[in-house]
């Protein structure tokens, strides 16, 4: 059921309690943050997503209201959790009006929302963070004329992919699923395997392949014979049901998978559990492969009040070439601010963009000669700016490891990730800037430029 608008001030008071408006630092960034976002514009978005009919849903404001904070702090959806029953000014962001010692839900109600509405919805989230960065004075529209857009790799929180690990983590499934329907295997092969695996691991770090090798071929060996046991005692236990039958043969299916694959080959699995994770080479010396898929970030070449914000971010599946990705980020960003960016810097990976649908875009490569005078030499210096923006979505939000489940997991958390950052942004600058003055120039802002607003 749609949930019931749960207004901050009733217009009652409560003999024993007080409001938190009463007992709260007002200047405090987080109040002031939540003052410049426009919180009946993201529940009238998200109203849709939910019946008519059923047990009336959480607040739309608490639930976006937790996302928002779990990604400003850089924490999981049980730590946000914890801190929002200890912490008043959380609790005021969401949409309390009073301390609540309880908290409301239960956390798998953050992924079950996440799974309502889906990616495309969260893409407002980014967007009202850009606009409420202008509605503060710390993004300009004028700002966003000139971008940088670079892609990275989101990893995903797997385990790294090792063909012994494979094949054991295999073993240890296929007969766990077994033990669960009931059927009575000829051998598990789960105490040898693991004695298999860490052989492998002993000889590989001794530089003994052959030795690493044969405990390989050991172990696939074993996990064809547990599948061909599992396929005879399936075949004589006609009364399995339904469900059980159609688990089993997912599970079977991966695990044949993970038998017959060898390195090299295309749709090679890395991980058991997350079967979309994809191996994309860098050419970093710390790290040549990472594991996950591929982000497009997009940020203002030149710096606003606020800083540098991410304009634009989405999780690419496939591994594809950087300068295939190009439109469809110039698209993101259209859509995301309003208008098209007049002025694109881009590193050589983007060499043969052909870039279609922006006529009144420029794409400047670093290192190109041919069409650049002084001035673009200039500015063309700073494209690498959007590096420590990406460093810092890592390091500070959960950009760096993805622990959401999915192809839709990867998306969700991109866009997630991206706004908490513009969030961090804009906190630190409500902290800069006295809040009589950061009034005094919105004001000044909107008397200047009446009709200059991001896309709302």
């Amino acid at each position: 059921m749609k949930p019931r608008p749960k207004p901050q001030d009733s217009g009652t008071q409560e003999l024993f309690r007080a409001k938190l408006r009463n007992i709260l630092n007002l200047q405090h960034e987080l109040v002031r943050l939540g003052e410049l976002i426009d919180w009946e514009r993201l529940e009238g978005h998200f109203a849709p997503y939910y019946r008519e009919a059923g047990r009336p849903g959480l607040p739309i404001r608490l639930v976006v209201g937790l996302h928002l904070l779990k990604h400003i702090e850089g924490l999981s959806d049980e730590a946000v959790c914890e801190r929002w029953e200890r912490d008043p000014y959380m609790q005021y962001f969401c949409g309390e009006e009073y301390f609540q010692h309880a908290f409301p839900l239960e956390r798998s109600g953050m992924t079950h929302f996440r799974k309502r509405v889906g990616d495309e919805a969260l893409e407002t989230l980014l967007q009202e963070t850009l606009a409420a960065a202008y509605r503060g004075g710390a993004l300009s529209l004028r700002a966003t004329e000139a971008v940088a857009v670079d892609t990275t790799v989101q990893e995903k929180a797997i385990a790294h992919p090792t063909e012994h690990g494979l094949l054991l983590t295999a073993i240890e499934q296929l007969g766990r699923q077994a033990r669960k329907a009931g059927l009575r295997l000829r051998q598990s092969y789960v105490r040898v395997a693991r004695r298999a695996a860490m052989k492998t691991g002993r000889y590989l770090h001794a530089q003994q392949k052959r030795r690493a090798k044969r405990q390989v071929k050991f172990l696939r060996v074993r996990l064809r014979r547990l599948i061909r046991d599992v396929r005879r005692k399936m075949a004589a236990l006609p009364a399995l049901a339904e469900s059980s039958v159609e688990r089993f043969e997912h599970t079977l299916g991966r695990a044949w998978h993970i038998a017959q694959q060898q390195r090299g080959d295309k749709g090679y699995l890395y991980s058991w559990h997350a079967p979309e994770t994809e191996c994309i080479s860098k050419g970093k010396t710390r790290a040549p492969y990472e594991f996950g898929c591929k982000v497009s970030i997009a940020t203002n070449l030149h710096s606003a009040k606020g800083g540098h914000f991410i304009l634009q971010a989405r999780a690419l599946h496939g591994n594809p070439y950087d300068g295939h990705t190009l439109k469809r980020a110039l698209d993101d960003v259209r859509d995301l601010v309003g208008r098209s960016p007049l002025r694109v810097a881009v590193d050589q990976g983007y060499k043969g963009h052909r870039l279609t649908g922006h006529p009144h875009t420029a794409v400047y490569i670093t290192g190109q000669r041919r069409g650049v005078t002084d001035k673009i030499k200039r500015w063309l210096k700073r494209r690498a700016v959007v590096e420590p923006i990406i460093g810092h979505a890592k390091n500070d939000g959960l950009l760096g490891r993805n622990w959401l489940k999915g192809r839709a997991g990867d998306r969700c958390n991109a866009l997630l990730a991206a706004a908490g950052f513009n969030l961090r942004q804009l906190l630190r600058f409500l902290r800069s800037v006295p809040y009589f003055l950061r009034d005094s120039f919105c004001a000044l802002l909107a008397a200047i430029h009446p009709s200059t607003t991001l896309a709302a």
